[in-house]
This record gives structure tokens, sequence and C-alpha cells, in this order.
């Protein structure tokens, strides 16, 4: 499909397809050269100064720096010398930097506070362009590159040999003499201009790195006599042959070069030092629990009832809410890839690449609420990853039909020409120039062209253009015009009322026209936005998705399918192949639907107030999970099966031969033989049949496009399934029903490009999915907020199973919210979810059996949504402690010696289990005791007003709303997308803190009142309240904070609550038995 085919927009109901057009593109600019004594890191001269004189950057070594990469340097570099590694220190005339406070004998007044130092941008083709219309497919100056001329340089050995190594093997060898271009270190020449003048012999530096004087480079040695040994080892035949079925891939004994056929991952289990224990403490701590329970209930607190009954019902929840969470660690794994056997397996050279092709899929909605600079860094991440260029497509899904969306994706478009050849030259990473560019790393580290720097720092500002760019863009939408969004051709915009508009697809970047500035071809990139009509349920993202599942079978129909939010992007340019590792693996792929990368993410404090990473998810559970069935879908960083998101079983697993005896009877063994032998007639049989239903696949390709009823019986034959029930499956398209009975993807042949948009605006139509299984059995599943933890378990159920894959790199990052506001937001959308869930017919409890789904996983998914019903009991439960203060009566009775131990038992066992997690994980205790305060704060309130919007929404059908307060004002068009008031989450856990508060001042001043004996059960009374003052901490400090005003009405309602509370507890005590009139003593004496 060609790129410059224009915006297709259109109805199928309505039988509507227009096409807009686009504008021609710039050519490039020719080459500029440049000539003379160069700087040795960016080329130019190195220049005079003021005086006259040569410019000298560094005193040490006068390596030939010019005064623009000095400053530069000095200002967001490494600030040292790339020769001598010495620091730069400030010459007359240039501005001053952080460090040189302490730099004295440069006298420079006039510059002595210029911190600036930054050369002005001409922005004035930005500045017109925001005046004027929008426009599509605007075109940009490409940069220009540069050719330097390198000097002649000599050795620092006088062209002597050292250690029997040549002159052109050493490691200090120029840049100008080094083969190619590859990787390695950065070298710089010395500075002279001709190889006939000598070289001066410095005595070496101790305190500086010996990789400046190119020593440490005989390590290449030792790698040498390693990979011989390797290739001297024999091929070792496996005598068990027949154990194909049960092969993991694990034998290190198979020669080196055999690689290519060695499995492409392999587990790592957990060493049995540091799982063993955790297992036994697992064990103990049941048996504990046990006892624990026993005395519980068998010692009631007869003068505070009530009390003790609600804590042991608490307790015993809790109790079964940690085992649900716990027993799905019980078998923990890692995993380790090996992208080298990949490229070995389907990268060999001379030929095509065997890769399987990859659709990627970027969802975004509200403009103004998702940046589209933010959603412009991840495209331009997914266009510049380390995968073959034919084999990428990426799909951006606009279900807010914002034009502001089109006009940055054309802008993104236009700079991803510029941006991606700038990644592949110089391999860097990220590859979101946002977030590359504001690393505060060494970036001349590895980098040995000698034109980076340049062209760095040119990209870097061509960047900067485009952000005024986006951001003019920004400035412009916030006005709506009365008359809607028009085009640059003056074609009213289509998507002008985002409730009712036609179906959208623009190919920004494809095969005719998807070029670079170096004219290699650039993966394709897609706009999409599906059709909207009132009356219809569109099922917001879960049918975004969808939209796009059947959008890109129809123009690309790669295998498997990456999803991503719109902040999430490529922080690992080979984040593909670690997932191509486990789907094109020959022994394990055939059964694995998804392989889901950890979440990552930026921006986020030091101490993590309010475990936005939330490690003990990613890092503890998902890896227990992966040693059973696999890990459950998170929304985002996850490479699909296509073939599997269409609702089709899992493939059976083979199971192991069968074997004979000779001390089993004669009649036994000929009834094997016969068995085998009916076994093999069959299993021919079948062969016969595949071949024959193979050869039939071309055929069913090209008829089916033709829609003819050759093509109808075309498709009957390939499958056994009937034409009508794929229809009524997968919708009333034949050509995506034909793409569907491709298992490994490719698009079909003998289709136009017209015919194939005209396919696309149909299946992209707000009816398609009537009365078929659209949400149900295929795609992602609806009737849930949360969509993604649905999918996965469906497809558990039919028996696949996931793979967690962590690379050293993380492969994507994105970012996490910040103010403790729109963290519970986020934390009651997914409790809201999975009480859904909970209440569905897809409930765990009750859903799935008879199928693929193994036991410990269904705990886990079972724990995955009944974890907000755990809120009721801990809200209760930390009310306890202010009760018992306020009317000193306690939960338990006076302790005894084996009470007191079955205590002291289970809070040790419950640190151990937290301790030996942190062990085989790599957590850490800070981020474990961080994941345990957050999970009080949001109990006693995201999760609390979960269960009862869940309860109200599907019980009683009444939609309980809580608004979004936006920061650019409430947006009516996209009021049901954020539909949740946050300021009244925030009152219980206030509510708590105040009465715990309350109830400690209470306690210490009756103590006080009453002696030093009341101070003993004191102690235990204050012991509980601490425990919930401490876990509600990080929300007190988030509630007082600068960047979190409280709002007066949280303050005002908390604190009338708390006070009402507190006065009919004191005021009326329930534990004290009532009596009719007061109780009178005789005192002995006649009054008489």
């Amino acid at each position: 499909m060609e790129a410059s085919a224009g915006l297709v927009a259109g109805s199928h109901n309505r039988n509507e397809l227009v096409v807009i057009r686009r504008d021609g593109e710039t050519g490039p600019k020719p080459l500029h050269h440049l000539s003379g004594q160069v700087c040795q890191i960016c080329g130019d001269d190195v220049g005079l100064t003021a005086e006259g004189e040569l410019f000298v950057a560094c005193n040490e070594c006068a390596f030939p720096i010019c005064s623009t990469c000095y400053e530069y340097e000095r200002r967001e570099g490494s600030q040292v010398c790339p020769q001598c590694k010495t620091r730069f220190k400030r010459l007359k005339g240039c501005a001053r930097v952080r460090g040189d406070e302490e730099e004295e004998g440069v006298d420079d007044l006039e510059n002595e506070f210029n911190f600036d130092g930054r050369s002005q941008l001409d922005f004035d083709g930005t500045e017109s362009m925001a005046n004027g219309y929008m426009s599509v497919g605007r075109g940009s100056d490409p940069n220009p590159s540069r050719v330097q001329l390198l000097p002649q340089v000599p050795l620092l050995t006088d062209g002597q040999t050292v250690d029997d190594i040549p002159p052109e093997q050493h490691a200090l060898v120029p840049a100008y003499m080094a083969n190619g271009h590859g990787g390695g270190k950065r070298i710089h020449p010395l500075p002279f201009p001709e190889s006939g003048h000598p070289v001066q012999r410095r005595s070496m530096d101790p305190s500086k790195d010996l990789a400046a004087y190119g020593y440490g480079s005989v390590a290449w040695k030792e790698r040498m006599e390693l990979w011989k040994k390797k290739q001297e080892m024999q091929m070792v035949k496996n005598e068990n042959s027949g154990k194909d079925w049960d092969y993991d891939g694990d034998d290190p004994d198979l020669p080196l070069m055999d690689e290519a056929r060695q499995p492409l991952s392999r587990k790592l289990p957990i060493p049995s030092s540091q799982i063993n224990p955790y297992r036994m403490i697992i064990i103990i701590r049941l048996v504990v629990l046990g006892f624990f329970f026993h005395y519980r209930v068998t010692h009631p607190v007869k003068d505070a009832f009530a009390l003790w009954l609600i804590s042991v019902i608490c307790e015993i929840w809790f109790a079964l809410s940690w085992i649900l969470d716990q027993f799905p660690k019980w078998l923990p794994i890692d995993r380790e890839t090996y992208l080298d056997r990949l490229s070995l397996r389907y990268e060999k050279e001379g030929q095509p690449s065997q890769l399987a092709p990859v659709d990627i899929f970027v969802s975004t909605v509200d403009p103004l609420k998702e940046p589209p600079l933010v959603t412009a860094n991840t495209v331009l991440s997914i266009l510049a990853v380390d995968y073959p260029v034919e084999k990428v497509s990426c799909y951006v899904s606009d279900d807010g039909a914002a034009m502001l969306t089109f006009e940055a994706l054309s802008e993104t478009s236009e700079f991803a020409k510029k941006w991606v050849p700038f990644c592949k030259k110089f391999n860097i990473e990220p590859r979101a120039p946002e977030f590359y560019f504001a690393q505060k790393i060494d970036y001349l580290q590895d980098k040995v062209h000698p034109s980076f720097v340049k062209e760095r720092r040119a990209m870097k500002r061509d960047y900067e253009e485009f952000k005024v760019r986006i951001n003019g863009l920004v400035a412009k939408a916030q006005k709506v015009p009365e008359e809607g969004w028009t085009m640059q051709d003056g074609t009213p915009w289509p998507g002008n009322n985002v409730r009712d508009h036609p179906g959208m697809i623009q190919v920004f970047l494809g095969q005719n026209g998807g070029y670079d500035l170096d004219r290699n071809e650039l993966p394709r990139l897609v706009y999409v936005s599906r059709e909207k009509r009132p009356g219809f349920n569109h099922h917001k993202k879960a049918g975004a998705m969808n939209a796009l599942v059947r959008v890109s079978a129809v123009i690309t129909n790669a295998p498997y399918l990456l999803n991503l939010d719109c902040d999430h992007y490529f922080n690992n340019s080979k984040a593909i192949r670690e997932a191509m590792c486990f789907m094109m693996d020959p022994l394990m792929g055939k059964r694995v639907c998804y392989v889901q990368f950890p979440q990552r993410f930026d921006g986020i404090d030091r101490h993590d107030r309010y475990a936005n990473r939330n490690t003990i998810f990613f890092d503890i559970n998902m890896k227990g999970l992966d040693g059973i069935q696999g890990p459950i879908y998170v929304g985002t960083g996850c490479v699909f099966r296509r073939y599997a998101l269409y609702g089709y079983d899992a493939p059976k697993v083979k199971k192991p031969p069968t074997r004979t005896c000779n001390c089993l009877p004669k009649w036994c063994c000929c009834g094997c033989c016969c068995a085998g032998k009916r076994k093999k007639k069959k299993n021919a049989k079948s062969k016969l049949e595949l071949l024959k239903k193979t050869s039939k696949k071309e055929e069913t390709e090209v008829l089916a496009l033709e829609g003819t009823d050759k093509g109808v019986e075309g498709i009957e034959a390939e499958n056994p399934m009937p034409l009508n029930k794929l229809e009524k499956k997968f919708g009333q398209s034949t050509v995506f029903v034909a793409s569907t009975l491709l298992e490994y993807g490719g698009t079909l042949k003998g289709a136009s490009s017209a015919s194939l948009l005209k396919e696309a605006i149909h299946v992209i139509s707000c009816g398609y999915e009537d009365k078929t299984e659209w949400g149900k059995e295929v795609g992602w599943i609806y009737g849930s907020v949360t969509e993604d933890i649905l999918t996965g378990f469906k497809m558990h159920c039919h028996g696949w199973r996931s793979v967690y894959c962590i690379p050293a790199r993380p492969a994507f990052k994105g970012s996490a919210p910040i103010n403790l506001s729109d963290r519970l937001n986020q934390v009651l959308r997914w409790a809201l979810g999975s009480i859904e869930i909970f209440l569905s017919r897809h409930c765990p409890l009750w859903y799935g059996y008879g199928g693929g789904l193994k036991w410990l996983e269904r705990l886990s998914y079972i724990n995955a949504t009944v974890y907000p019903w755990t809120s009721i009991p801990l809200l209760a439960y930390c009310t306890l402690p202010a009760i018992c203060l306020l009317t000193g009566k306690f939960i338990t009775p006076e302790l005894n010696n084996v009470a007191s131990l079955w205590f002291l038992s289970l809070f040790i066992c419950i640190f151990a289990t937290s301790i030996l997690e942190m062990r085989w994980s790599g957590v850490g205790i800070d981020e474990w005791w961080r994941n345990e305060q957050f999970w009080v704060i949001g109990g006693v309130s995201s999760h609390l007003f979960a269960v009862f919007q869940g309860l109200l929404k599907v019980l009683a059908g009444v939609d309980t709303n809580f608004t979004v307060t936006s920061k650019a004002g409430d947006d009516e068009e996209f009021s049901e997308l954020y539909t949740f008031k946050w300021t009244t989450l925030l009152i219980p856990p206030t509510t708590l803190l105040i009465v715990n508060l309350i109830g400690v001042v209470a306690g210490v001043s009756e103590a006080i009142n009453n002696g030093y004996e009341s101070w003993g059960p004191l102690f235990g009374k204050l012991f509980f309240s601490f425990w919930v003052i401490v876990h509600l901490y990080p929300f007190l400090k988030g509630l007082l904070g600068r960047q979190n005003r409280t709002p007066t009405i949280i303050i005002v309602w908390s604190i009338l609550l708390a006070s009402i509370f507190s006065l009919l507890w004191v005021r009326i005590d329930p534990f004290l038995a009532r009596s009719d009139g007061p109780v009178l003593e005789e005192c002995g004496l006649n009054c008489e």
C-alpha cells in the first residue's frame, strides 16, 4: 500500500469513500564539503582566539578542539579532554559552568556570570506555520551531511611493534586507519597535522585511566584461545533420540558449530539455596497460622465480644488472601535469551531475513490529556527499532478522531526521515529523542565515528525545532473554530464530531514514499480512526484494539502483534528480537500465546512514595507465574500471536512414546505392535490430508478476494469450519476471513491497494462486530474496564501459555502518575475492572473448568479479581486500634506463655517470608516497604470505592461516576472516558489517620491519669495504632505536601467525621453493661 495514497475516510454502512491527497515532499539539499585543519571531534576549523592565536582547549595535551565543541563539552558533555581525561578549565571569554567556582587565575568580568552561552535558533518557518491553517504532510529541510578530512597521525610507539602487535592493529590506531566503521571505543588521533612531526613521549599518570594510553587491549588473546577450545569440541550424538518431545534445550555439551540449531532461550531456575528455605518457611507459616487461629477462636474476649469477632473475621480473610497470593509464587523462574542464535538461524548472510513480521499497535484518545509529543516519541522509537524494516508496521489508533493527533503524526513521519538513520548509524539507546537527549551520560563513549558529535548536535537542534512545531499545534488546538477544523485543501476534517464520524485511514510511511534521507526504506506507519455513530457501544480501548487487529490483518497480516500505550517507548531497540526468541523457538514457540515484558517507568522520585514502580508485582509475582503457565497480561508491552487472539485452542502436547520390555507377555507386545501399526497408518493418512490442504491454500487466498462462489468453496475446502460459521465468528469481510486462515500470516495475493483500503474501511465500521464473537471469544474481551486481565485469562483457558521476558536493558519505559490523586484514580480503575470480572460469567471461581488452565494459575486469577474485597475487612481492622484506645478494651485476652509463642512465631514467619522473597527476587527492602504502605492506602480508599461502584453498576444498574478534574477543563466529548472524582477518595484514609491520632492521645492521657499499672495493657494498643499510622504516612505526607494542596472540604469532612466518631465512643460505650439506676453501696453507719 502506497504512502502517497492520502487520507481515506468513509463508512461501509453508508457506502461512502473519500480520498484526500497529500502535498508533495521537498527533496534533500546538496551536501556541503568542508576543508582545512579540522577539529578532531566535529571536523570544523579549530579557529583562533580574540588575540589571533590558535585556540587551545586543553593545556595538558593540546588536543585539537574548536571553541564550539569546547563550550558544548563543558556545558552538556563530560567536561574532560577526550585524550588525556583532564578537566577543561574555563578560558577567557567562555561562560562559567558548574564546577568552575574553585578555579582561579581567570580574570574575565564580562563573561563571569554568563551561564547561557547557547546560540539562538531561527524558528521563522515554525512561527509562520503556527499562525496559519493546519497542514498535512509538510516537508522539512534535511540535515546536510559533511565530509571530514582527517590528518595523518603517527602512533605513540613511533611505528614500532609492541608485544608483537603490528601498527595497524594497535590499540591507538587512528580513525582514518581503522577498517570499517564498526563498534569499539572512540579513537582520537594526536594533534599533529603531518606525519613528519616527531611524537613527544609523555610519562604515564597513574591517576588516569589506562584505557586512555591504549593498554588493556590484550584481552582479545584470551577470547581467541577460548574460541579455539570451543571449535575443537566434537559432535556428540544423542543416544536417546526418541526424547525429542521432552527436550528443553539446556544441554551445555552441544558444539559451537551447531549453534544455529540450539534453542533460542532457556529457563534459569532459582538456586535451591534460595528457593528451598523460602518454600520451607511457607509451610511453617501455614502450620503456625493453624495454631494461631485455633487459639484466637477458642479464646474469645467476653467483655469486648464484638471487637474480638470483627478482628477474627478480618484475620481469617487476610489469611485466605495471603494463600491466594503466595502459592502462585511457588515455582519462580528466570529466563535467558540468545539473540546471536536467533540471527544465525533466521538471518543468514546473503539471504533475505526470515524473521517473522510484527504489527505494532499504539493507542491514544485525547491529545489534550495524552500529549502528542509523548505519542510522537513512542512512534519514533518504534520506527527506529533494530529489526528488518520490511517486517515492521506501526498502527496508531486515534480513538478521539482529533486532527491534532493526525497533524502531529504527519510531523512525526517527516522527522523520522532524519531520526531513524541517525539512530541506526550510531546505534544509540534509547531511540526516543526526548529521553535520549535528556540522558546525563558520556555520549562519546563507544562512539568511533568522527562525525558523531557534529551530527548529534545537528539532530538535537532539529529535534528542538520539531518540538516547537508540535507545541505550536497543541497551542493552536486549544481553541476550536466554530465551523470546525479544515484541512489544507479546504476540506472539513472528517472527525469534527467525535461521536459521529466516518472511519479514517492514512498511510504516512509505506512501500512507496517511505524512505529516509539516505534513501533507505522506513517501516510502515498507518493512522487509523475507527468509525463512530450514536447508538453503538464502541467498548472503549478494547474496541479500538480489535479494530486495529482487523485493519492490520487486511493491510499487512503479520503473525505477531505488539501493543503499546502511547506513553510507552522502546527503551531497548532489540526488544522485538527478545520476544522472537520465544515466539519463533521451534521447541516451545508453538504453544506461546504472548510474551509479556515488565513495565518500567521514568520520572519517578527516588523514594517512590506511592509505589509507582510496582516492583513486588513485576519482579516477584510475575516470575512466580512464569514457572506455572505464564504471567498475566498487563495491558501494554506485550507481543501476541495473532492466531491465539482469534480464539483458537493451543496445539496439543505430544505424549511421550510408549515403551515395552521383554518381561511383558507376548500378547501384550502384539497388542502394542498392532496399535503401533494402526497409529502409523493413521499418521500417514493425516499427512496426505495435510498435503492436500496446503496445496489448496494459494487457491483460497486468491478466490477469497474475488468474493465469488468459487471463493466460498475454496475457504470451505481449506478449513473444516463452513464459511457461514467463519463469518458469524469473524464478521462479513471475506478478505479478513481469508486472512484468519493463514496461521503464519502473510498478505493475500492478487489484491490491489484500492480493494484493500475499501476492506480496511469496512472492518473498522461501527456495526461490523454485531452478531459476531468479537469481544466474546475473539480479540480483546469486553465486559470490564481492565480488558487486559480478561483477555489473557481467556487465552490461558484455551490451553496457551505465556512467557515473561526481562532483558538486561528494560524493553519499554513509560510514564507513571506522580501525584497522589492520579495514582489513586489509576488504582481505582484497576480495582473496578476486577470487581466487574468477579461479578461476570468470566469469574475464575467458576469459569474455564475442563480447559487448559492450571490450578495454580487459576489461584492467581482468583486473587486478581478478589483483592478489592479485602478493602472492607482492612478498613474495619484499621479502625479497631482507635476503638480499643478510646474504650480501654482490646481484641485479645491477656496472653499466656503459649499464646505469646504463637503470636511471636507468626510475626517471625511473616518477616522471614518477606526477607526470603527479597533474597531470590533481588527486590530491595525499601521497595517492599513502599508496597506494603500503599497496599493499606489503596485498600482503604480506591479499592473500597471500587467495591461499592461495582456493586451499584453490575447489580443495580446504577453507573456512579467520579469525575476527573482535568488540567485543561472538563471536555464534554471525552467525559465518559474519564469518570472518576478523586476528591472523595481521600476522605476514608484521612479519617482513619485523625481517628487513630485522637485514639493515641486519649489512650496516653488515660494511662497518665490511672498510674503505671495501666501502661502495660496500653503498649499493645499503641503498637496496633502505630501500625496503621506508619502505613498511612506516605498518604499524610502527600496530603500536606507542596505539590498536592489538600482541598478544604477534605480536611473539614475528615475532622468532622473523626470528632463525631470519637465523641460517640466516649459518650456511649457499647461494652459496658447497662443498669436501671446508680449502684449504691452501704457505708456501715446508721444515719438515723
